[in-house]
């Protein structure tokens, strides 16, 4: 192995990265710096730093980034309308590169010769983290563990951990990895490898299930400002808080939860299990908004983009020229995407009732079955102009069957 003094670790308390310390100290014989970013996780940060150094880290830094998360990396996603493969609101994906970000600088300030993770070697997480180090220090060194060791499943990793007395959150009676921030909870591995086993009720967190929410519906109003939202029900709040804000009213309604199998960017199907409360009100909210203020042709310019963008995010590619021009044409498009929609949660659905916007395009009076101000006639020519093509092959179409009836003869 390359010599190495001394390596940023992306430390979360979780299975891998609670051995992985240890595993560094033992296959390197360097210095760890662990560097824990706060995004939302709430509790899961709380003894990490005594964690950390009872395993062998050298220093720990916990790095507060909860409004930055949700200011320059949700909001983004948010206005490009960006969902993978139609089902997932990109939780983790958008974490990582905010992540990956702050555990560069911290190794750039303690003299940190490496970087590692605790990515496994068939996921997303491993090209999202690496390609971010690539972006931002491409003169450090990345160590991936999974890509070395010889443990080979969750089970070794517990028994590792149990062998060197490492206290870890994940037992064999409780196999699932969970990945958790502001935006998220994901639910992945054990019985969820099986796409026909039926989630427990026992294994969400964030929301309640359809049978045990309110029996009385509940309406939201979420405010936005050139795509951005700005408030809840009229009070105005910081981005973080405002996502919290709406991940407590939705979950305690049963609204965001998605059972999902998606395409993984190495090309191996997984699935997932996502709470994203808050995420789901802001995605229909916005998308509401949008119907008053984009015009045709930029509206349907901007869902073609989205799926480009979605991707992007999905795959790694954060720090990216293609990215960061998308994100200039959405601030553009966006500029009169102000206004307020009214949401009513119910029995785990969030159903839109309301969209407001000093900037509408919307006319009533052209939308309604009243004809004052229009003039049917007007219709007449355009439709023969629009049916050229359509008459054109109709008067071509006997010689193109009889020519390639004579071809196949």
């Amino acid at each position: 192995m390359d010599k190495v003094k001394k390596v940023a670790l992306a430390y979360s308390g979780g299975l891998d990265t609670s051995i992985i310390i240890t595993w560094l100290k033992e296959n390197y014989g360097c210095e760890v710096v662990a560097v824990a970013v706060d995004v939302g996780q709430q509790e899961e940060t709380s003894g990490l730093a005594a964690k950390a150094f009872n395993t062998g880290a050298v220093d720990f830094h916990l790095v507060e980034a909860k409004e930055e998360f949700a200011a320059d990396y949700l909001f983004p996603v948010l206005k490009a309308g960006a969902i993978y493969e139609k089902d997932y609101l990109l939780g983790t994906s958008t974490a990582r590169p905010l992540i990956a970000r702050k555990q560069v600088e911290v190794a750039l300030e303690t003299g940190c010769d490496a970087l590692a993770h605790g990515c496994t070697g068939k996921g997303n997480d491993q090209v999202r983290f690496e390609l971010a180090y690539q972006a931002l220090a491409p003169e450090l060194k990345i160590i991936a563990p999974w890509r070395e060791w010889n443990i080979i499943s969750r089970d070794d990793a517990i028994d590792y951990a149990a062998e060197r007395r490492i206290p870890v959150p994940a037992t064999k009676k409780d196999p699932y990895s969970r990945d958790r921030n502001l935006w998220h909870l994901s639910h992945e591995g054990g019985p969820l490898e099986d796409p026909s086993f039926e989630p427990e009720e026992s294994m969400f967190k964030l929301t309640a299930s359809a049978e045990a929410a309110p029996a009385t519906a509940e309406k939201v109003v979420i405010g936005f400002e050139k795509g951005t939202p700005v408030s809840v029900n009229g009070v105005r709040h910081s981005p973080a808080r405002l996502v919290a804000t709406l991940n407590e009213i939705a979950g305690r309604h049963g609204v965001g939860r998605a059972d999902v199998v998606e395409n993984r960017l190495i090309g191996i199907k997984s699935r997932g299990v996502y709470e994203t409360p808050g995420g789901t009100l802001l995605v229909t909210a916005i998308k509401a908004l949008e119907s008053l203020t984009l015009d045709r042709d930029s509206s349907h310019e901007k869902e073609r983009i989205a799926t480009r963008y979605a991707e992007l995010v999905y795959n790694g590619q954060w720090f990216s020229p293609l990215k960061e021009a998308l994100d200039a044409f959405v601030d553009k498009m966006m500029e009169t995407t102000t206004g307020t929609v009214t949401l009513k949660l119910f029995k785990g659905t969030a159903t839109v009732v309301s969209r407001q916007s000093p900037h509408s395009l919307y006319s009533q009076s052209l939308a309604s079955f009243d004809m004052k101000g229009y003039d049917a006639k007007d219709a007449e020519g355009f439709i023969k102009l629009f049916g050229l093509p359509t008459r054109g092959r109709k008067r071509i179409a006997p010689f193109v069957i009889r020519n390639e009836a004579a071809v196949r003869s």
